[in-house]
């Protein structure tokens, strides 16, 4: 019926013979592909205002598209809000950008090799091009070392490149206590929404006012409230996360998911295995945005979209994207990025000025008590050149007040998860204290009685 060449691909749309089923059409992709000795074709069901179906054919030379036509495009640069993100181009050669502000959360899955790490880095560029270190902060969390720590040193930074994943959970546990003192600022202050709170900053500086800060720990003397920055949280491979620190992950990134929006944090999760395991229905169920580059099959496909298709996708940044809302995805050809280019920006932003670190975010610091629990219980599983537990020194005291050397007697007297009780077990076998477990699982105490 019509053909509609693009720069990756080409779309005929066909009208079937009345009485064909469009899944009798989808089950004979492969013979298609075969017969047109291509590598894969895809087949769209329903389009949208049309009663046509669609064959996807790729086409025999590619054209690659560069980033810098996304971000000199008028869409890019009409856009008004300081999270635009440029995705790529449509299969009609028109750019694609995405705002992260209403997504609000951003899952990515795809292969090795299909263009995912391009592609989020692609995301990183368009956001350091729209906005200022003051108005965006980024949290970059990076397992595979290498991705992402080329934009080490750049003003936009929250803290440096997090490569420790028991360092992540910390920075994750940073974020859920931000996003609980942000929202009580706002809600004091009568607010929906971090770009409200904003605005209201601005509004009280330009009359010459100050809106001072109701929950300060100098009350006679509150500061000043300033304009808040959106975060961005950037996880490249959330499967090597989930295997480290497991189920605590997976808790902070649902409780940011769910609430986090308001506050001004947003999440781009990345991972190379969509598995029920690592997107786990918790997850998926609160960040609604999908983007798939290709996948090695239909269930990978099925796990982040869904629904199928991306098993046929081309690979080098060939990817479907599922806005929030809309049931039917989009396909998108990725923007190359080459590593001379991050380093030119990251160069040039360098220069621009200092990264404003804060400070503690990776330390694990917990305030008014909230996930007092949680970062002992990370810390519990370091490494044992680690440093010695904080409350080490009270745990030897309750096992040598109760000549008795349990786990369950140190949990509960330091009220302290079971990791870190066990750890400090196992520091104190090593210093002499106690004995090993014996074969009916009992320690006895090597050090004599204190003399009353």
């Amino acid at each position: 019926v019509a053909a509609a060449p693009g720069p990756v691909i080409t779309r005929y749309e066909i009208e079937p013979a009345t009485g064909v089923k469009g899944a009798q059409v989808v089950g004979l992709a492969k013979d298609l592909a075969r017969a047109l000795s291509l590598v894969s074709i895809r087949v769209i069901e329903t389009i949208p205002g049309k009663n046509y179906m669609a064959l996807e054919l790729p086409n025999a030379k590619r054209q690659s598209i560069k980033l810098s036509e996304i971000l000199g495009s008028q869409v890019y640069n009409e856009a008004k809000s300081l999270l635009t993100i440029g995705l790529g181009k449509d299969i009609g050669g028109h750019a694609v950008v995405a705002d992260l502000a209403k997504m609000p959360h951003c899952l990515v899955a795809g292969t090795t090799g299909s263009g995912k790490s391009v592609g989020i880095n692609a995301m990183i560029l368009s956001l350091l091009y729209k906005a200022d270190a003051r108005d965006v902060r980024l949290l970059l969390i990076d397992p595979k070392m290498l991705e992402m720590s080329v934009y080490e040193g750049i003003p936009h930074l929250l803290c440096p490149v997090v490569t420790d994943m028991r360092q992540a959970a910390h920075g994750l546990n940073w974020c859920v206590m931000e996003m609980e003192k942000r929202y009580k600022l706002m809600s004091k202050l009568g607010v929906r929404n971090l770009a409200g709170y904003n605005v209201k900053i601005d509004e009280a500086k330009l009359k010459g006012e100050f809106i001072y800060n109701p929950f300060s720990l100098t009350p006679d003397q509150p500061e000043p409230l300033e304009r808040l920055p959106y975060i961005v949280v950037v996880i490249d491979e959330l499967a090597d996360l989930m295997m480290v620190v497991g189920k605590k992950i997976e808790e902070l990134i649902a409780r940011l998911a769910q609430k986090a929006r308001a506050a001004g944090i947003h999440l781009v999760l990345a991972t190379q295995r969509p598995s029920v395991d690592v997107i786990t229905g918790l997850i998926k169920a609160n960040i609604p945005t999908r983007l798939s580059f290709q996948v090695s099959s239909k269930i990978d496909s099925r796990t982040i979209l869904d629904e199928m298709g991306a098993e046929a996708l081309l690979g080098m940044g060939d990817m479907l994207y599922k806005a929030g809302g809309s049931g039917i995805p989009v396909r998108v050809h990725g923007a190359f990025v080459s590593d001379d280019e991050v380093h030119r920006v990251v160069a040039y932003l360098k220069s621009q000025g200092e990264p404003n670190y804060i400070e503690g975010i990776l330390e694990g610091g917990v305030a008014d008590g909230e996930g007092g629990d949680l970062g002992g219980d990370l810390s519990a599983s370091g490494s044992p050149g680690d440093e010695k537990d904080p409350m080490y020194d009270q745990a030897v005291e309750v096992v040598l007040k109760n000549r008795k050397a349990s786990i369950s007697l140190v949990q509960r007297h330091l009220k302290i998860g079971y990791n870190r009780s066990a750890r400090m077990l196992e520091e104190m076998e090593k210093a002499g204290l106690i004995s090993a477990l014996s074969g009916s699982g009992q320690r006895d105490i090597l050090v004599p009685a204190r003399a009353e």
